[in-house]
């Protein structure tokens, strides 16, 4: 009975059950969200089954709506400005860095990742094309809210005119970042204009053999050119040229934009405790010398200095401008040092540094690939200005890019002389071997004609007894080595050859010892 009674309480409990499941799922008609709202509580009863809304972690990727299995541009947006406000410290401890320097991490670091893989002259990858022009415009974002206050003229309904204070983009951005969006679109179509030049190629540097191999020590992670054997074609090749100077003149662009904003940051004043305490020390003795020089010649200075390698142009790079802040701040009497007890002048200094000037621009011109300074290092480190931030990265990666664009394209022509030249020196032999052999043939005959003139009238023909007569002064005896005497002209009027006539003779030392007593014979 006991056993009875128990199985039919357990039937009764599982019947209600099934019951209560049956109601709910004929009354579940509104979507999830309408359950949990109302309250946001969920129904006593409602079963949780894969369709329905269960709770979910906030680290786990959201498929989203749009069907795929990555991460919606939503989530992506999320996540990117998330690391933004937590200064990439993600531990949420506030030890992160400054926004400034995290939003120029962030395009750096975006940069990287799409351009990184750009090593030949073709079009950009369309997923990283819209990659780089999705997640940039989401970080360009940032400078739209960064405004100042500007006096506005507001009329009112009555008709009367006054000035208020209104909000607008700050000028700079205003003025460079539509200026770099037009470069970062004008870079892409470049790329885009190689599609369909096949005239060259490229191979893996495992394929080719050592001679072939140009640059085997540096950029080795760069595929090697390869051109038709007779070279590119001139329309080609004129192609190429013209773009190399426009990509020029927007990598001359994005510099400047660049240089000008490193200049409005301020300099960190760990930098400016590090640095020696004047410009002799920072440039050494040789090169103080000969930029302290009455007559100052730039490419007489870069000359004298050893600019083979990279890090040599980028330690010369840093002493000069690390002498140039030394000689501004004592122009300005910022070091807190009185100027009457040095040798030189304010006007010196001044002079001093407008040469040194002169060479960090010329070195930024000459050599544009090469790293950051310690300056600009640490000015980006320490800046705080968001805007500065954004115009300086933003102008940086569009500054890389272009470089390696125009190297690109040098690699090309570089390929195309290779090529030229090798047609040369194959087609070159056989013309050269007949024309040596008719310029033997012509130095033999005149080598017959010529052969007693030459013997008669070169100074290493004369015995020492003609040396003794001309000592003695015996300038009467005639001398076997005397010339004969010109033939008489012709009927016609013509004059036959002077077989002793002789040209660039060379003195030696006994012709220029006994010059003064020499025969009459051995003038001619």
């Amino acid at each position: 009975m006991a056993a009875n009674g128990g199985g039919s309480l357990l039937e009764r409990r599982s019947s209600v059950r099934r019951s209560q499941s049956m109601v709910s799922e004929e009354g579940r008609g509104p979507p999830a969200d309408e359950d949990l709202g109302g309250g946001g509580m969920l129904k006593i009863g409602a079963v949780l089954d894969k369709d329905s809304a269960a709770p979910k972690s906030r680290l786990a990727k959201d498929t989203g709506d749009h069907g795929g299995g990555g991460p919606s541009e939503m989530e992506l947006m999320k996540e990117k400005f998330a690391k933004l406000l937590l200064g990439e410290d993600m531990s949420g401890s506030g030890k992160g860095v400054p926004s400034a320097l995290a939003v120029s991490n962030a395009i750096t670091n975006l940069a990287a990742s799409v351009f990184g893989e750009q090593r030949k002259l073709e079009p950009m990858a369309s997923d990283r094309k819209g990659r780089w022009k999705k997640e940039v415009g989401w970080l360009l974002s940032v400078a739209d809210h960064i405004v100042e206050f500007v006096a506005k003229k507001q009329v009112l309904d009555n008709g009367t005119e006054m000035e208020v204070m209104g909000t607008q983009q700050r000028r700079d951005l205003q003025a460079n970042i539509p200026a770099l969006r037009k470069i970062d679109t004008m870079l892409l179509d470049y790329l885009d204009n190689y599609k369909d030049r096949n005239e060259f190629w490229y191979v893996k540097r495992d394929s080719c053999s050592d001679s072939d191999e140009q640059r085997s020590d540096e950029k080795w992670w760069i595929p090697i050119v390869k051109v038709p054997p007779g070279g590119l074609s001139p329309a080609s090749r004129g192609w190429l040229q013209h773009q190399k100077e426009l990509v020029n003149q927007v990598l001359k662009a994005a510099m400047a934009i660049n240089a000008n904003c490193l200049m409005e940051m301020a300099i960190p004043e760990s930098y400016l405790e590090s640095l020696p305490k004047n410009g002799r020390a920072s440039l050494g003795d040789a090169l103080y010398r000969i930029i302290t020089d009455v007559e100052f010649d730039p490419d007489v200075f870069l000359s004298t200095v050893d600019l083979t390698s990279e890090h040599k142009i980028l330690d010369l790079k840093d002493r000069i401008e690390a002498s140039v802040i030394i000689w501004n701040r004592k122009v300005h009497n910022k070091d807190g040092k009185s100027a009457w007890g040095s040798a030189v002048s304010q006007e010196k200094r001044e002079q001093f540094e407008e040469r040194a000037q002169t060479l960090l621009l010329i070195i930024k011109h000459r050599y544009p690939g090469i790293p950051q300074s310690t300056l600009d290092i640490a000015k980006i480190q320490e800046n705080r200005d968001v805007g500065f931030a954004i115009l300086e990265s933003y102008s940086r990666v569009l500054e890389s890019l272009a470089f390696n664009v125009m190297s690109r394209i040098e690699d090309v022509l570089t390929a195309d002389d290779h090529a030229r030249e090798k047609a040369k020196k194959e087609a070159s032999p056989a013309p050269a071997i007949a024309n040596d052999a008719a310029a033997e043939h012509h130095h033999h005959q005149a080598g017959e004609v010529d052969a007693p003139c030459k013997m008669a009238g070169s100074p290493n023909g004369r015995t020492l007894l003609d040396f003794m007569d001309d000592w003695n002064g015996d300038a009467d005896r005639p001398s076997p080595t005397a010339p004969a005497p010109e033939p008489a002209a012709q009927e016609d009027g013509r004059l036959m050859k002077l077989p002793n006539i002789m040209t660039n003779l060379k003195q030696t030392y006994m012709d220029n010892l006994f010059g003064a007593h020499r025969s009459p014979p051995g003038r001619h």
